[in-house]
């Protein structure tokens, strides 16, 4: 076969195996292959789409998981590689001829896309450490909502025992957990007594003890009829409350790696310098994006992949209609939102923002996500400076002559 000016190699990634389609300039179809997700596989047909013309592009579906390993092959052979979004491949798929959907269509549609727009951002595989801060950030996620499913089936149980109980109990902390295991019915509660309960939580080491046991004790006061099957519900929220416990722990456990991780990185003291900020929401700020801010060539790019900078959505007449951009980064945006949340009770000038822009008729939300649109734009020149933030000095008012 003759050589080309230039393909485009598009791929739909998947767990065992991925489907390559490769486009000349005129849009026909070159090469269509299914290859097997190894080694030895993947370098063949990188090697084979090289040698198809004198620069290939690559296109592919996904950021991670099982395109890791093509990835990893196609930066060690130095290739361009642009990523296409799956919503961009199903939304574009029906402008295509045939209604069937396959693996070769989606190839050629990805491909395809590659070889039309100069829009797609490139892909460029991330360092070790955020690639690491991925993986540790995307096993506590997991494992909180693991925690959270856990404690809605132990809220349910006690209801099976004592409403009044569930209602006094926070299951977030520790402390009733330890006390629910020992003790989880009002009878048992009533027996044991203020004083005996809070003297077994310190020795259990929970915290508040008094309080937690003067509450608990209340709860169970106010009923004395027990409830049908009560004994084998106590067995089941004893068993649920260790099981709460157990990804607690290990959440922290998984804490203590991220921030060790997180320290390393040489953006960590600047991102963190910027009140509101910490260890797990600069690790996520760092998988967001990428830990690059070359990236984005200036704050405003940052905040619309943030999806914090509004999209014109004009029609006719119609004009100065914004609305959040359908397409950004949620994980991104949850980084800047909750931080601007956090810097309104720890930064004078965050709180000074916030109530500035609630006086001017901005509802909550409306606040918070303009103070996070604005602290978006300090972050970006902190990182383009590496220089860590500086409260402004205040100012002092001149003495009256």
């Amino acid at each position: 076969m003759e050589q080309v000016s230039a393909v485009w190699a598009g791929v739909d990634a998947g767990k065992e195996h991925h489907h390559v389609a490769v486009l000349d300039p005129e849009g026909s179809v070159v090469l269509s292959r299914r290859v097997a997700n190894d080694e030895p596989a993947l370098r063949a047909v990188i090697a084979e789409v090289a040698g198809l013309a004198g620069r290939a592009r690559w296109a592919i579906d996904l950021r991670d998981g099982a395109a890791a390993l093509l990835l990893a092959l196609l930066a060690a052979a130095g290739a361009e590689i642009v990523y296409v979004p799956g919503r961009v491949v199903h939304r574009m798929t029906g402008a295509y001829r045939g209604e069937g959907k396959t693996d070769a269509k989606d190839a050629r549609v990805i491909a395809d896309q590659a070889r039309m727009r100069a829009d797609l951002a490139p892909l460029v595989p991330g360092e070790e450490l955020v690639t690491e801060l991925r993986m540790l950030t995307a096993r506590r996620s997991d494992l909180v909502t693991d925690r959270t499913r856990a404690i809605n089936r132990l809220r349910a149980g006690l209801l099976e025992i004592s409403p009044a109980l569930e209602r006094a109990l926070d299951f977030t902390c520790t402390g009733p957990l330890i006390l629910i295991r020992g003790y989880p019915t009002p009878a048992a509660i009533r027996q044991a007594g203020e004083q005996q309960l809070t003297a077994w939580l310190r020795g259990q080491h929970a915290r508040n003890a008094a309080r937690l046991a003067a509450a608990a004790v209340a709860a169970a006061a106010s009923q004395t009829v027990r409830l049908p099957a009560e004994d084998v519900a106590a067995e089941l929220v004893t068993e649920l409350a260790g099981e709460v416990m157990t990804p607690g722990a290990r959440i922290r456990q998984i804490d203590l790696r991220i921030q060790d991780r997180f320290r390393r990185h040489r953006a960590a003291a600047v991102i963190t310098s910027l009140p509101g900020i910490g260890t797990l929401l600069g690790a996520e700020f760092l998988v967001a994006t990428g830990g690059d801010m070359a990236a984005f060539a200036s704050a405003d790019h940052l905040a619309g992949y943030a999806g914090l900078a509004p999209a014109p959505r004009d029609s006719g007449r119609r004009t100065g209609n914004l609305h959040r951009p359908r397409r950004y980064n949620r994980q991104l945006n949850r980084v800047f939102y909750t931080s601007a949340l956090v810097s309104i009770t720890c930064s004078p000038q965050s709180r000074a923002f916030y109530d500035r822009k609630r006086a001017e008729g901005k509802k909550h939300t409306q606040a918070v996500l303009a103070l996070a649109r604005r602290r978006v734009n300090v972050l970006w020149a902190l990182l383009r400076d590496n220089r860590p933030y500086m409260p402004p000095a205040p100012v002092i008012a001149a003495e009256a002559a």
